[in-house]
């Protein structure tokens, strides 16, 4: 039986990503409030499932990434389904709140290995150098995550309550994520000799990879840069409508802004799906970077026209989860490149499942404006990371 072409591929897994994110990290946006007025479980309890969650998917993430170098991303993501399906049934069954977490607990197992991390893992691994575009592409699907869930979230609540809604899900897992995984998603396989697949566009040479101490020093900064950004994307991710309104917008209007920001998301991938095989990935990851910071800064100080700062963070934070997939890939080769995002995605997963805490203390303690100078100071700081970056590539 022949194996599928690459776009099946990318089709099927961005398909699956667009229901493990909407699943799972968009959930309590729509959930927890009514999960909170059925238990009585605090919001703050409700809403710190998530936590659990992403720390239990930072915590595996190496072993994941080692795994799929090993056997392939196939089992991994079929794994990824069936954890989100139990989780998420879980969840539907629990009635109280150690149970509750429990089920994060297990979610977070499949968010670890079913996410973009493991995503682009997977993609790295069965098409070596030329995983550029496919990764690029599926940060397009994944893209529509919320746009697609967050409404069927809100339906499944309104007719089934919320705990129909999961377990709705957790069906979806098992009758479309699990079949998508376990029949499209090629057996593992050695890389293409030269790193190429069949239909892959031609891009630019690809440099060696990078190797000794400055492999070493380039993984270091790209971890730090990489952890930066989760902290940033995960604090105004949760605390944006709280910054907006201390701008002294209403919640109506803050809302509205706020919707910006995945239109802006997408946008700014589509254009990198079109022009970046003309360009080294570390001009993605400078553009994200100076574009996150852009977009903070323009909060900050309170700039007339708001949408421009939701625009640029928005932009900067899209193709930021394509520079995560393609850099390495760049930078270190496929070799190893799964094990390698494992590596990347711990302490970045960790840092998202602390930030909103880190953010909320930081309000109440300091308000908004503190907040948003510390996230400042941080996109700051990874420009000047991506800079030292580039020089740490240059004299290898």
């Amino acid at each position: 039986m022949p194996k599928p072409s690459p776009g099946v591929v990318i089709t099927a897994v961005g398909i699956t990503q667009i229901l493990a994110w909407g699943s799972s990290f968009y959930l309590p946006a729509v959930l927890a409030k009514p999960i909170a007025a059925d238990t009585g479980w605090s919001l703050g309890w409700v809403v710190g499932g998530l936590s659990v969650g992403l720390l239990a998917a930072g915590l595996v993430a190496p072993r994941i990434g080692r795994t799929i170098d090993i056997k392939g991303g196939r089992p991994v993501l079929v794994a990824s389904s069936i954890l989100l399906a139990a989780g998420l049934a879980t969840l539907a069954l629990a009635h109280s709140l150690p149970v509750y977490l429990m089920a994060w607990l297990v979610m977070g197992l499949g968010m670890g290995s079913g996410l973009y991390d493991a995503g682009f893992a997977t993609l790295g691994r069965l098409y070596g150098r030329d995983a550029r575009r496919a990764i690029t592409t599926l940060t397009l699907w994944g893209g529509f995550a919320s746009t697609v869930c967050w409404p069927l979230s809100a339906w499944l609540v309104e007719h089934f309550g919320w705990r129909g809604a999961c377990a709705a899900y957790a069906a979806i897992h098992v009758l479309v994520s699990l079949p998508l995984h376990a029949f499209v998603v090629p057996d593992i396989g050695p890389v293409p000799s030269g790193g190429r697949f069949p239909g892959a566009k031609p891009g630019l040479p690809s440099p060696a990879p990078l190797t000794g101490a400055t492999r070493t020093r380039a993984f270091a900064l790209l971890a730090t840069i990489l952890t930066l950004g989760a902290v940033t994307a995960s604090m105004i991710g949760v605390h944006l409508l709280t910054f907006l309104q201390a701008r002294g917008l209403g919640l109506a209007a803050a809302v509205a802004l706020g919707a910006l920001v995945g239109p802006s998301q997408v946008g700014a991938r589509v254009i990198e799906m079109a022009f970046g095989r003309h360009y080294h990935p570390i001009w993605t990851l400078a553009a994200s970077v100076t574009l996150v910071a852009g977009g903070v800064a323009l909060l900050l100080f309170g700039f007339r026209i708001l949408a421009v700062a939701l625009a640029l963070y928005g932009a900067g934070n899209g193709i930021g989860s394509i520079a995560k997939g393609t850099l390495p890939l760049a930078l270190f080769g496929p070799d190893g490149y799964a094990s390698l995002m494992g590596r990347l995605a711990m302490p970045s997963l960790l840092a998202q499942a602390l930030s909103p805490s880190l953010g909320a203390i930081l309000i109440e303690w300091s308000g908004p404006g503190a907040a948003l100078g510390f996230l400042a100071g941080l996109t700051c700081l990874n420009i000047v990371l991506v800079g030292l970056l580039w020089l740490a590539a240059r004299k290898d």
